[in-house]
């Protein structure tokens, strides 16, 4: 099956990003501590999570809704070589880049995620991290190293890359060690918390929920840098495996005591050297609340207080974070009080572990890491530079070419699915749940099992679905009978159904006499109930937006104003189309006093034409508060994307290919997600100023590759989800990072509609967000 690529893809998918995360990630604050005389003593900038905006609401235990709890980047941490690559068939290689720093690459053929889809994996080290990129198999061609490496942005070389055996280099670690404080209450500083001897029972009742009290000596699995010949770091400890990761907790009631030493050095020198630790404070809500700034370590830069209400059996949790750790999930629920143990033990530890992972981001470990990756890579390098010669097959060799068997069945599952049930649509996502559920949001629900036809593009209506195909528009519902909307002499390439507008908008584009039309959904449904014949082209003339004609892209806009505003592409003109709303909630039916009339084309008003340099590729809308208009078709030639184009001109094989920009939102000012290639840029984007965005420098700048080169993306707030021919990728919002990759083989996306999305992204935003795909 051919995939389809919507024009535009992200609009109506814009989302207040800065006010989501404010309330589900917290705020940076001033937080200082004193001791009992009230004397300051230290003070610290954390970013504080405690899931509600008051310090002291009451907790409501059971009234809260679950987010989703994902591992964030579940293979950037866990030694993606030893996955995929070791004990597997695959090929190395070193080479120079342009500035003479050593480099290595692996590559594999293997399936994508046992659902043998054949693709290649590779992975590129360099002194300044690592990159790993998915590319799509073909049984017909070969795939180069230049090739790969010119995807990984690296196209000139000091020395070719040469083909070399087993280079002894991993990324990350599989395994954490998080200590463990237990604070009685009342207790101000870290030597009286660090001398509690014993803990309560309810602290105990806690240990029990994390893991397995073990005993060290002779202990043969992750020991987390405890003594387990000699018992000098204790005789027990805490230890679990949560999802393939070994954890060892730092208990500091475990850890040696000693009463002549009253800053309790042993047990410091562990909890102390530790990412994140866990203070587990007795007493009420209303004592003096923990603080980090109480906790004198440079390496701890993440505090979870956990707090056990014995009267009504729940935990609470706060979180604290040094405010240069990047944002991290899951957010707290509000207010954050877990009725549920197990579900309490899921959740904080999926938040230890991407909290210690979003660390090792923060500018002091990311130096320190690649300090010890270059030295790593240089060693190597001159270990395996004098024997060269003896295993090169040529500086440019082809990578691995195999035969996979019937590539074209590319998942039994799948192909099975598809022969019983035939062509299908299917809303892949669903993203918001009303209550507790153990599946993934992201399972499949089957819509259509058996649509005979191509589908063009799709907007969804109500429940059912808008579908353009080569016979002609049909509005499709569940497995019943398909209903025609339009004949096939009205060819539809692009179309939305805005539902509060009591709008249809539809481009049909065949040949020089392309054009937009414009309908009302009550009088397209009163003519479906009705016996009136299928419209063709020569029914749709008043509905016909004159000065569109030759257009071959639209976008549209309708987050941050009452006014609809459309903006058409005419070969290299841009023209701007407004439309006020009627009714403003949405149109239920004709006015009694003031009926409207069956076309709504003289509600449309020209405002501007704008001309470009080239005709746009794309019609991604970027909206931002002006006094002007609030959005800016992107095109190559005037984005980052585009810059970089043209700079690589002169370079063949290499191709910036725009995929898609998106509004962000953040405190009402537009921010600016860009993606092209394999790499996606979040930018801050400040007001018009001589009518031009000017892109900033910010805090909240983040950027990201993605696995896999995606054809589209959607926005479908708090996820970004990226479409490739056999799989969607996807990411959180907030930081680009990978929680998911969906398989999906001969993938084809046809539309994306965010429904039933409150404004505010609060408790509210619930049930379906659909991307259909095909």
């Amino acid at each position: 099956m051919k995939h389809f690529c919507s024009s535009s893809v992200s609009e109506d998918l814009g989302c207040r990003r800065g006010d989501f995360s404010r309330k589900h990630y917290g705020s940076v604050e001033l937080l200082i501590s004193s001791d009992a005389d009230g004397a300051i003593q230290r003070a610290g900038r954390f970013r504080v999570e405690n899931g509600s905006s008051d310090e002291n609401a009451a907790a409501l235990p059971g009234t809260w809704r679950r987010t989703d709890v994902h591992l964030e980047n579940p293979e950037y941490h866990t030694r993606w070589y030893f996955k995929y690559f070791l004990g597997q068939v695959h090929q190395n290689y070193i080479g120079n880049d342009a500035e003479k720093s050593p480099f290595f690459l692996s590559v594999t053929l293997s399936d994508q995620n046992h659902q043998r889809v054949p693709q290649y994996r590779a992975i590129l080290w360099r002194k300044t991290g690592t990159q790993k990129i998915c590319l799509p198999y073909s049984p017909t061609k070969t795939l180069s190293v230049k090739s790969i490496l010119s995807a990984m942005n690296l196209d000139k070389f000091e020395k070719g890359p040469r083909e070399i055996f087993h280079p002894e280099i991993q990324k990350g670690s599989v395994n954490f060690k998080f200590g463990v404080l237990f604070a009685k209450d009342g207790q101000l500083t870290d030597d009286e918390m660090f001398s509690n001897e014993i803990g309560s029972d309810a602290f105990q009742k806690f240990l029990n929920l994390l893991g397995d009290k073990i005993t060290l000596k002779g202990w043969t699995g992750y020991r987390g840098g405890l003594d387990t010949k000699n018992d000098t770091t204790g005789i027990h400890s805490v230890y679990t495996v949560y999802q393939g990761h070994e954890i060892m907790f730092h208990v500091s009631t475990m850890l040696p005591y000693s009463k002549e030493n009253k800053q309790q050095v042993e047990r410091k020198r562990h909890i102390g050297n530790d990412i994140v630790t866990i203070v587990f404070q007795e007493g009420e809500e209303p004592s003096p609340a923990f603080k980090p700034s109480m906790i004198r370590s440079h390496f701890t830069h993440i505090f979870a207080l956990v707090r056990y209400d014995q009267q009504n059996d729940n935990y609470r949790l706060k979180i604290f974070s040094e405010e240069s750790v990047p944002l991290f999930g899951p957010p707290l629920p509000s207010p954050p009080v877990f009725t549920d143990h197990q579900e309490f033990r899921d959740f904080l530890l999926v938040k230890l572990i991407n909290g210690e992972k979003a660390t090792l981001e923060t500018p002091t470990f990311a130096q320190k890491r690649r300090r010890t990756l270059d030295m790593l890579i240089r060693s190597l390098y001159q270990d395996l530079m004098p024997d060269l010669h003896k295993v090169t097959p040529g500086p440019w060799s082809s990578v691995l070419l195999m035969v996979w068997g019937h590539v074209g069945h590319c998942c039994r599952q799948w192909t099975v699915r598809f022969h019983l049930t035939g062509r299908g649509i299917f809303f892949p996502v669903r993203l918001f749940s009303d209550a507790f559920v153990t599946s993934q949001p992201w399972e499949p629900q089957c819509f259509c099992s058996n649509f005979p036809h191509e589908a063009v593009c799709a907007d969804p209506w109500g429940q059912a679905l808008l579908v353009s195909t080569e016979a002609g528009v049909l509005l499709v519902d569940d497995d019943l009978p398909s209903v025609p909307v339009f004949d096939k002499t009205l060819p539809v390439k692009q179309m939305h159904v805005l539902e509060t507008l009591d709008l249809l908008i539809l481009r049909a584009d065949k040949g020089k006499d392309a054009r937009l039309f414009v309908f009302r959904l009550s009088a397209v449904h009163k003519a479906i109930e009705g016996t009136q014949a299928v419209r063709g082209k020569c029914d749709c003339r008043d509905n016909k937006l004159e000065k569109t004609k030759g257009c071959h892209l639209y976008a549209i806009n309708t987050h941050h104003s009452r006014e609809l505003r459309v903006v058409v592409a005419i070969r290299n003109k841009l023209l701007l189309i407004t439309r006020k709303h009627s009714k403003p909630g949405g149109v239920a039916g004709p006015s009694l006093l003031s009926p409207l009339p069956e076309s709504p084309v003289e509600e449309f008003q020209y405002i501007r034409v704008g001309l470009l340099f080239r005709s746009p590729l794309r019609a991604d809308v970027i909206e931002a508060e002006t006094r002007h208009y609030g959005f800016q078709i992107v095109t190559p030639s005037t984005t980052e994307a585009g810059k970089a184009q043209r700079k690589c001109r002169a370079v063949r094989w290499r191709r910036v290919n725009f995929v898609a920009a998106i509004d962000v939102y953040e405190d009402g000012e537009a921010g600016l997600l860009l993606c092209y290639n394999y790499s996606c840029i979040y930018k801050k984007v400040c007001p018009f100023n001589g009518g031009s965005f000017l892109v900033q420098p910010c805090a909240s700048d983040f950027q990201f590759c993605w696995n896999q080169a995606p054809y589209a993306i959607v926005c479908a707030f708090p996820y970004l989800l990226a479409f490739t021919t056999d799989s969607i990728e996807i990411r959180l919002v907030v930081n680009g990072n990978l929680v998911h990759t969906a398989v999906v083989p001969q993938l084809q996306l046809v539309a994306s509609r965010v429904s039933r999305l409150s404004e505010g992204l609060g408790d509210n935003h619930q049930g379906l967000v659909p991307v259909v795909c095909w």
